[in-house]
Formats: structure tokens, C-alpha cells, sequence
């Protein structure tokens, strides 16, 4: 009776909250819900031979309800559509057959909702490309440019069954013809980033705060002129990107037969309004892309990228070796190169849970190693090490390079980072902190690397991660370029494989002088914290294992 009158009192509250707002404001008039609700789906191309479809994953979505002006379709994979006839078509990509929940939220009058959940029972999807999804995102997320050093980057030709339908036949932009005008140069800082989370790729464009639109959509950037030009437009909603059977007219011996479909109007850089971009071309360092433009389809434009910066500057050469340990003695590390810290330091600023021990850093069999173990010591749960080179090597600017593997397990926090030398004197985050690799035990595969400053410190650090297969299980080569100009982040298999890199950072002595000046290196493995996280009680132990550190300067 009590559970009755508690529900019957929130209903009661419910038509209290309904009625005032009627009260306030007359002008959605009668506020009503949609209702009979109906959602039913039909798989593409199925038949008794094939009930599962033909393979394209594509399902034929309905729903119908009483007063509803728009429908709202969620998806598992985090996409969503929004219309007002309650029909749309999704291409459910993993692979193999599969059901899908699909919600669907129905807007009435005034904003009120009805929400409904349909399941899309067992959809064969074949299609899969994993050699276009390594060459887009490097296995990891890979950041591509427009190729503006490179005639036809940007152009047009018809949109025709036979002919000249895979090249820009009517339109080839020169080598940087767009930096010319504050109309057109916009199109230049885009940075296009497509990263591999589990079985899907998620897109982001950071087009600097500006887009460069075609002439026949200035208005979706609230502009009113008849000619392309650069509009502020936001772009920082992520997308998910689906590789599906290219679907146009081009000859298969001029396209690689698969296109990429962009969520939410999603678009590569200059908008054109269209969201399907079919690869024609694509290795680990060039992209050519073929779209049919949104309001005329007679008119196919063409894309060029690459992953080369073209408002960046090749790295800095850093080649002559200055410092390094190849840990080849057996025994404790090299004393006349580390400090060993030790204790808790009162959680060293991050309600760390271990307490540092110089026993738990050893060098066996050519490479160190740093154990976090479950054990009492000192009135802490956990021990771990953590070393540092201050005043035995202290360096501005260089290319640092350690080649380690990593721990895992719930809690583990190990780091490979550098701290300004200048602490004491000017405590952090006023010394600058960089690190090149912080990787946690509860998001495993994923790893960080961050730059601390005044302003952008703890939580409100500049940050950036990739997803990097198999960090606890092999060694990886994490490497950091630092100079005046610039300080870059980068993950590589092996030191001549292809650097992923997770983060570019502009350094100036004018408005950034917290990189510049001395650093020391540290080493070591934390456990639990701010950024740990909850520790697995089933952890005994784990160890972050380096094979070597060295310096080029």
C-alpha cells in the first residue's frame, strides 16, 4: 500500500508539473504524448534462400505513432537519426549475423516523448575491409591533412556513367592555392582523426574554428554569400564511420570498392554536403577520396590527404646520442645515473596507495625492471619503485626514447615522464611536466601523453591518448621530440615502424616557458590514485620492464 501511495503521489506530481506548464505557456497548446507507438523493420534482401539478407547489413527501419511530429533513432554502435517520417535505413556493420536494440524516442507537441525498444533479430553483414581500416588509422588513430603541396587536392569533374568519372577533369587546385585568402586558407588547418575503438572507427575534425564551404551551403554556416569561403562552424561532435561496398560509377580499376559513411553529417573538411566518400586511392601516407556533391549530383569532387602536417615542419634532427642506460649490468640500477625515491611522500600529490622501495627496481638479463607488488610495508598495502636522474642528467631539448613493456592489472599506473628541473624553486606546475607515456591497468591498450602547466595541470591537462594493441604483452618504443617549436608524442612497434603519433604541441619561450629549461627523467609504476583508479583486489603483482632509455641531441 505504501510502494501505491508513493506511486500514486509522483503521478499526482507528475500532472501538477504538466498543468503548470500549460499554465505558463499557451503557445504549444494541448501538451500530448505520442501514442500506439509501432516499430517494425524489414531486412534487406531477404528470401527463404538468404533470411538473413544479402549481406549488406542494410535493415529498412519504421516507426509509427499517434501525434508524433519527430522520431529519434538510437543505435548500439552510438549513432543516431533524427526525422520527421519515421523511416530510415541503417547498415549495421560487424561482422557475421547479429541482433541489434534499437530505441526509438517519439517527440510530440511541447517537447513530450514516448519511448519504444524494437530488436533486429539475427542481420548478416559480410562486407569488411581490414586492410582500408589499418591504412585509415594505423591500427590505432592516425591524423590525415589535406595534401596541399599536391596539384589537385582539392577538385571536380562530372558525375557521369562512362567517361572521365575518376579524376578532376574540369578543376585541379595548385599547391597551396587556398593560403592565398582569408576566404579559402581555413581549409588548410584541418586535422582529420580516425581512430579504431574495438570494432568501430570514430572520426573527429578539428578544423581550427572555421570551415570551408562550397558556395551552395554558406547558409548551413550562417553565411550569405554566393561563393565558397570560411564560416565559423563547429566540428568537435564525434562520428562513427562505416566501410561499406562503394556504391557509384566509378570503374573498379580506379577505386578501391569501398567508401567510408560519416554519422550526424559528418564531412572530410570542405562541405559539400554529403557524408559517403568512396577511396579511390589509399596507402599509410596518402588518401584520394571521390564525393558526389549533397544539392547536384552531376558534379563528383575529389580529395587528397596525407599524413603529413601541411602547416608542420619536418621534426627537429636529433641524432647524436648524449645519455642513455642500456641496463646490462645485473643488479641495482646504475647509481652514478638514478636517484632512488622512496616512501609515500603523502600519495605524492595524486592519493597515491604505494610506498616506494629501492628493491623493487632490479636489472637482470638486459633490461630493468619496476615491481608494483601486494605486500605491508610501512603501514602501506603496496610497494612499487620510482627513480629519477636529477642532478646526474639534466637536459633541455633532445629526442628521448625508451623502449619498455608494461604492466597490467587494475590500479597499475605506470609512467615515463620528465619534471622540470627547476622544482624546488618553482614548484609544479610552474616547472612544466611532460609525460611521454602514462598508462592505466583499468583502461588497458590505451596510453597518454601529456604536457602540465600553469593553467593546464592534474584533471585540465593538455592531454591527448591512442589505442595501442598489446602494450603488456611486447615491448613498445615510446618517444618524445622536444624542441623550442615544438614537442610531439609518439608510439612505434619497433624503431623503424611507423610512428603513431598521439600528440602535437606548439612550444614558444614567449608564451609557453615552462619547456624551456632543464628536465630530469622518472621511472616509475604507481598504484591506485587519481588517475589509477580503484586497485583489483585479486592484484598480487605486475612490473613495467625497460629495455633501454636514451637521449639525442
Amino acid at each position: 500500500m505504501k510502494k501505491a501511495l508513493n506511486i500514486l503521489g509522483s503521478l499526482v506530481l507528475l500532472l501538477t508539473f504538466a498543468w503548470g506548464c500549460q499554465d505558463d505557456d499557451h503557445s504549444f497548446g494541448e501538451l500530448t504524448a505520442p501514442s500506439n507507438m509501432q516499430l517494425s523493420y524489414e531486412i534487406v534482401g531477404k528470401t527463404d534462400q538468404n533470411p538473413n539478407g544479402d549481406g549488406s547489413g542494410n535493415v529498412k527501419l519504421t516507426a509509427k505513432a499517434d501525434n508524433a511530429i519527430t522520431y529519434k533513432f538510437l543505435f548500439p554502435d552510438g549513432t543516431s537519426e533524427v526525422n520527421g517520417t519515421g523511416l530510415f535505413t541503417k547498415r549495421f556493420t560487424t561482422t557475421g549475423i547479429h541482433s541489434y536494440d534499437v530505441t526509438v524516442i517519439a517527440t510530440g507537441r511541447g517537447g513530450v516523448t514516448t519511448t519504444a525498444q524494437i530488436t533486429v533479430e539475427d542481420v548478416l553483414s559480410t562486407f569488411k575491409d581490414p586492410e582500408t581500416t589499418q591504412k585509415l588509422t594505423g591500427g590505432a588513430a592516425k591524423i590525415w591533412y589535406w595534401a596541399a603541396s599536391e596539384v589537385g587536392h582539392l577538385g571536380v569533374g562530372p558525375n557521369t556513367a562512362d567517361g572521365n568519372n575518376y579524376w578532376p577533369e574540369w578543376y585541379q587546385a595548385q599547391p597551396f592555392e587556398k593560403a592565398g585568402s582569408a576566404t579559402s586558407s581555413c581549409l588548410y588547418n584541418n586535422k582529420l582523426t580516425f581512430t579504431l575503438d574495438g570494432n568501430f572507427i570514430r572520426y573527429s575534425l578539428d578544423n581550427g574554428g572555421a570551415t570551408f564551404f562550397n558556395a551552395g551551403y554558406v547558409s548551413v554556416g550562417g553565411g550569405s554569400q554566393n561563393e565558397d569561403t570560411c564560416l565559423p562552424f563547429n566540428t568537435t561532435a564525434q562520428k562513427t564511420v562505416s566501410l561499406e561496398p562503394a556504391g557509384s560509377v566509378v570503374a573498379p580499376q580506379h577505386t578501391t570498392g569501398t567508401q567510408m559513411k560519416f554519422t550526424d553529417n559528418g564531412f572530410m573538411g570542405y562541405y559539400i554536403g554529403t557524408s559517403t566518400y568512396e577511396i579511390l586511392e589509399i596507402t599509410d601516407n596518402r588518401m584520394v577520396v571521390r564525393a558526389v556533391q549533397g544539392n547536384n549530383s552531376a558534379l563528383a569532387w575529389y580529395h587528397i590527404f596525407t599524413t603529413q602536417d601541411p602547416n608542420g615542419t619536418p621534426d627537429p634532427s636529433f641524432n647524436t646520442l648524449m645519455w642513455s642506460d642500456e641496463f646490462n649490468t645485473d643488479g641495482a640500477p646504475d647509481a652514478s645515473k638514478w636517484n632512488m625515491e622512496v616512501g609515500n611522500n603523502n600519495g605524492w600529490g595524486n592519493n597515491e596507495q604505494q610506498y616506494y622501495r629501492a628493491e623493487n627496481a632490479t636489472v637482470s638479463n638486459g633490461t630493468l625492471k619496476i615491481t608494483a607488488k601486494k605486500e605491508n610495508f610501512s603501514g602501506y598495502a603496496y610497494t612499487s619503485a620510482r627513480m629519477q636522474t636529477h642532478n646526474k642528467y639534466d637536459f633541455k631539448y633532445g629526442r628521448v626514447v625508451f623502449r619498455a613493456k608494461l604492466p597490467s592489472g587494475g590500479g597499475t599506473w605506470p609512467a615515463l615522464w620528465a619534471l622540470g628541473s627547476n622544482y624546488t624553486t618553482n614548484p609544479w606546475p610552474s616547472c612544466g611536466e611532460i609525460d611521454v607515456m602514462e598508462h592505466v591497468g583499468n583502461n588497458q591498450n590505451v596510453i597518454h601523453s601529456t604536457l602540465h602547466y600553469p593553467g593546464n595541470s592534474g584533471g585540465n591537462a593538455n592531454t591527448s591518448s591512442a589505442t595501442i594493441a598489446g602494450v603488456s604483452e611486447g615491448f613498445k618504443i615510446y618517444e618524445l621530440i622536444w624542441s623550442a617549436d615544438v614537442i610531439k608524442f609518439y608510439v612505434r612497434d619497433t624503431e623503424t615502424g611507423t610512428p603513431t603519433l598521439i600528440k602535437q604541441f606548439a612550444n614558444s619561450a614567449t608564451t609557453h616557458p615552462y619547456f624551456n629549461w632543464n628536465f630530469f627523467l622518472i621511472m616509475n609504476v604507481a598504484m591506485g590514485g587519481n588517475m589509477g583508479g580503484n586497485i583489483d583486489p585479486a592484484f598480487t603483482q605486475s612490473t613495467l620492464e625497460v629495455d633501454y632509455v636514451r637521449v639525442y641531441q
